[in-house]
C-alpha cells in the first residue's frame, strides 16, 4: 500500500491554522460499507468534509485539526471494514473552507477510468442470520436479508460505480424503514445498496413442472417438503440455479443423473452447518476454516465410510465436494421441519450448457429435469458457479475459480498493457489485465457448446465494461482450431499465439510472484505441440517471454485422435501396443477387461497405430492415467474429463499406508532422445502387467504407479 501518511511539516506549519486534505482510496472500496465506515471515522475526529465512489475508487475530502487528520488516516489505513481491502491511497494537501460544518456522504462521480475493483458476492453473516432466525425481528424469514457485511455484489452489478441505480436491485424501491437503516450512519445497513425487506425488496414464488404458479405462503417449507418426498427442486440462487435433491436417498440421485444425463460425474452437497459436515466426511483445520469462510467454496474432502449418503453420488470416487449455506434461502431451507440432513446442490443447467440465471429459462431449460421450482424476482447480472477447492499438503488449491473469488484480481508480479488472455477450450476462462492486476473470469465451461461460447462472449462485454478495460492485444491459445482462438482472431486486435503449456507455466508463475527463469512441470491432458505431437508430460526452462522444452514423458500413439481422450480402452491398447508390438494386443498379454473389447474395435485400432492413420504421438500425462486405468480394467469410457485418472488416485488412496516398504518402485528409466531427456514408460508397463500375472492387488498398482510418476519426475529435474 502506498504510504498516506502526511509529512511532518504540514502538520507543524501551523497547529491552530485549519487544514485539509484530499484522498483517493484505490482498491475493494465500493459495496463493502466503505463509505460508512469514512463517515463514522470523519465524525468520531471531528473532521469536515465529504466521501464519495469515483470510478476509480472513493474520493475523500477532509478538513480539521491536524492531530485529527493525522488520526483519521491512521485508523483509515489500520481497520477498513471486513470486506474492504486497501490496495493504495493516493494523497494531497488542498485548500481548507472555512465555515464547512459536517461530513456527508456525496452521489457518486462518473469518470473516465476506472481502477475501483468489486467485491465478490459474500455469504451471509452471521448478524444477519440472527435477525432472520428471530422472530421478533421484522426480517424474520426473509430470504434476501443482507447488510455492508454480506450479500450479494458481483451477482447484481451493472455498471460501476456500485450505487443502488447500477444493480439489478433498482427495480425494488426502499420502504419507509429500509430508507431510515440506509441513511443512519449508526446503522449495520447505513448506504447497504441491496438493502431490503419483506415490505420492498425481492419475493419468492413456487412453480410446478410445468412453469404454472402454484400459490403458497411459505414456498421454502414447500421445497423442504418436496425434498423430503424425494423430488427435484430447482433453486434460484445467488449466481444462478441449482438442482436439488435429497443426498441420502439413491432413487432421488439416480433419478437426477436419468434426466440431466449424467450418469457418474460427482455431485456437490450442502449441509447445515460443520458439525454435519463433520458427519460426513474428514476434515482438517484448513478445510473446516474453508468450508466457514466468507467465501464459502465447495471443498473437496475424503468421505467417512459410515457417512450417511447415496452410493451413487460419487462412484468410484473417494472425495466429495461439500459446501455449506451461503445465501438466507439455504439457512431457512435447513431450518424447515423434515428438511434433509444433506442436499444435492448440483448446478442447475442442461447437460453441458451453462447454468440457468433466469426465471424463463429455467422454466424452459429445466423442465424436463426438476419437479418444482423455488424462483425469485430479483434479477441475476453475472452468470457465476460455485467455487471449487481442494487442499493438499496443507495449502488450499484452487479448482474452480468462481462464486466468492471473482472479480478479485490477481496482483502480478510484473506490470501489464490493457490484455485479454482468451484461455483455452475446455473448463474456459479468460483474463483481462492492466497494469499489476489480472482479473480472471468465472468458469466459463467447454467451448465446443454454443451456448457456452455465447456465455465467453456476454461475460467479456459485461467484464470490460465494469472493470473499464479495453484491451490493445489479445493472447490465445497456439491451437488453430480451438473455439477461443477464433474468438481471439476475430476481435480486430493484435494477436499473439502462446503454446499452451507455457502458458501454464507462467500462470503458476504469475500465482506466485515469480519474474525469473524456472524448471516447469507440466502435467496436462493435452496441448498443441509445434513439433506436430501432442505435448501434455513436459518440463521446460522457462519465463514469461518464452521456454525450453528440456523433457517430456515417452511417447504414446493416440489412436483417433481426440477420439481416445474419451475411451481410456483406446490408451490401453496404445500402451500395450507401444511396449510389446502387435503381440501387446494379442489375447496372452491382454488384461480381461481389454479382451472384452470386441476384437473388430480392436483391430481397427491396432491397423490405425501400425500404419500411422490418425494416431497422433502424445507425451500426455491424462493420457498415460487412462492407459494403466484401462490396463488395471478401471475405466474403458469415460463420461467426464479426467475420470479414468480420478477413479485411478481413488484407487491408490485404499492402498495408502499398506504398501510394504520393501515393495520395488517400478523401473525408472531416462533416455536422452532428440535432444530430450525422456521417461521411459516400457518398464512400467512391462512390471504392471507382470504384477497383474501375480494377482497383485490393483490398489497396490495404482499407487505404484502414482510412486514410479513422482520419482520419475524427481529423477527428471535432477538431470
Amino acid at each position: 500500500m502506498k504510504d498516506a501518511t502526511l509529512s511532518g511539516d504540514y502538520y507543524t506549519a501551523s497547529r491552530m491554522k485549519l487544514n485539509a486534505i484530499e484522498l483517493t482510496v484505490f482498491g475493494i472500496v465500493q459495496g463493502v460499507g466503505f463509505r460508512p465506515y469514512v463517515y463514522r471515522l470523519a465524525l468520531r475526529y471531528g473532521l469536515a468534509g465529504m466521501v464519495s465512489n469515483t470510478s476509480e475508487g472513493v474520493l475523500i475530502r477532509a478538513q480539521g485539526p491536524c492531530s485529527s487528520l493525522r488520526a483519521f488516516v491512521k485508523a483509515l489505513k489500520d481497520k477498513v471494514p471486513r470486506l474492504a481491502c486497501i490496495t493504495s491511497i493516493e494523497q494531497r494537501h488542498i485548500e481548507a473552507q472555512p465555515g464547512m460544518k459536517g461530513f456527508v456522504i456525496l452521489a457518486s462521480q462518473a469518470g473516465r477510468e476506472r481502477k475501483v475493483l468489486i467485491s465478490p458476492d459474500v455469504a451471509v453473516c452471521r448478524e444477519c442470520i440472527r435477525e432472520l432466525l428471530d422472530p421478533e425481528d421484522r426480517r424474520y424469514g426473509y430470504p434476501f436479508i443482507n447488510c455492508t457485511n454480506c450479500g450479494p455484489r458481483f451477482t447484481i452489478i451493472e455498471s460501476m460505480p456500485y450505487d443502488r441505480p447500477s444493480t439489478s436491485m433498482k427495480v425494488f424501491p426502499m420502504c419507509k424503514e429500509c430508507t431510515k437503516e440506509y441513511y443512519d450512519p449508526r446503522d449495520r445497513r447505513f448506504h447497504a445498496q441491496p438493502n431490503a425487506c419483506w415490505t420492498c425488496g425481492p419475493s419468492l414464488f413456487w412453480h410446478g413442472s410445468n412453469g404454472e404458479f402454484v400459490p403458497s405462503d411459505n414456498p421454502v417449507s414447500n421445497a423442504a417438503k418436496a425434498l423430503r418426498q424425494g423430488h427435484i427442486v430447482a433453486v434460484k440462487g445467488l449466481g444462478g440455479f441449482h438442482l436439488a435433491v435429497d443426498a441420502s436417498s439413491e432413487k432421488s440421485v439416480a433419478l437426477l443423473r436419468a434426466r440431466k444425463g449424467r450418469r457418474s460425474k460427482p455431485l456437490a452437497v450442502m449441509v447445515r452447518d460443520i458439525d454435519a459436515a463433520r458427519r460426513l466426511c474428514h476434515i482438517s483445520s484448513k478445510e473446516a476454516g474453508l468450508l466457514v469462510s466468507k467465501e464459502r467454496p465447495i471443498v473437496l474432502l475424503k468421505k467417512n465410510k459410515d457417512a450417511d449418503l447415496a452410493s451413487n453420488l460419487s462412484p468410484g470416487i473417494n472425495d466429495l465436494g461439500l459446501m455449506l449455506p451461503y445465501t438466507p434461502l439455504h439457512h431457512l431451507l435447513f431450518a424447515q421441519g423434515g428438511c434433509p440432513e444433506s442436499i444435492i446442490m448440483t448446478s442447475g443447467n442442461p447437460c453441458n450448457s451453462p447454468i440457468c440465471t433466469g426465471n424463463d429459462e429455467a422454466l424452459q431449460c429445466l423442465s424436463g429435469i426438476a419437479d418444482y421450482f423455488l424462483l425469485h424476482d430479483r434479477e441475476i447480472v453475472a452468470r457465476v458457479d460455485d467455487s471449487v477447492i481442494k487442499v493438499a499438503a496443507g495449502k488450499a488449491r484452487m479448482i474452480r475459480r468462481s462464486r466468492g473469488y471473482v472479480p478479485r484480481p490477481v496482483r502480478m508480479p510484473w506490470k501489464l498493457p490493457p490484455i485479454l488472455a482468451c484461455g483455452g477450450d475446455l473448463k474456459n476462462t479468460f483474463c483481462l489485465a492492466k497494469g499489476r492486476e489480472a482479473f480472471l473470469s468465472q468458469h466459463i465451461g467447454d467451448l465446443d457448446v454454443p451456448d457456452t461460447l455465447d456465455f465467453f462472449r456476454e461475460t467479456l462485454d459485461h467484464l470490460k465494461g465494469i472493470l473499464g478495460i479495453m484491451p490493445e492485444t489479445v493472447v490465445c491459445d497456439l491451437h488453430p482450431d480451438y473455439s477461443s482462438t477464433r474468438q481471439a482472431r476475430g476481435l480486430s486486435l493484435p494477436c499473439v499465439a502462446v503454446q499452451h503449456h507455457h502458458a501454464h507455466a507462467v500462470s503458476v508463475m504469475a500465482e506466485h510472484g515469480l519474474d525469473e527463469t524456472v524448471l516447469a512441470v507440466i502435467l496436462d491432458g493435452a496441448g498443441y505441440g509445434p513439433d506436430g505431437t501432442v505435448w501434455g508430460g513436459e518440463l521446460f526452462l522457462a519465463n514469461r517471454s518464452g521456454y525450453r522444452r528440456v523433457g517430456r514423458l515417452g511417447h504414446l500413439p493416440l489412436p483417433g485422435g481426440d477420439a481416445a481422450a474419451k475411451a481410456p480402452w483406446r490408451m490401453g491398447l496404445s500402451i500395450l501396443w507401444a511396449t510389446f508390438g502387435p503381440d501387446g494386443l494379442t489375447n496372452s498379454v491382454l488384461p480381461a477387461t481389454l479382451c472384452s473389447i470386441p476384437e473388430e474395435k480392436r483391430r481397427v485400432v491396432a491397423q490405425m497405430m501400425e500404419k500411422g492413420l490418425n494416431s497422433p504421438a502424445a507425451s500426455s500425462c491424462g493420457r498415460l492415467f487412462d492407459a494403466v486405468a484401462a490396463v488395471l480394467g478401471q475405466r474403458s469410457e469415460s463420461e467426464y474429463e479426467g475420470q479414468a485418472a480420478m477413479e485411478l488416485e481413488s484407487l491408490a488412496w485404499e492402498c495408502s499406508g499398506e504398501m510394504p516398504l520393501n515393495r520395488p518402485v517400478y523401473p525408472l528409466t531416462i533416455r536422452k532422445k532428440g535432444g530430450l531427456w525422456v521417461i521411459d514408460l516400457h518398464g512400467l508397463t512391462e512390471a504392471i502387467i507382470n504384477d497383474l500375472r501375480d494377482k497383485v492387488p490393483k490398489k497396490a498398482i495404482a499407487l505404484g504407479f502414482h510412486v514410479w510418476l513422482a520419482r520419475s519426475i524427481v529423477l527428471l529435474l535432477k538431470r
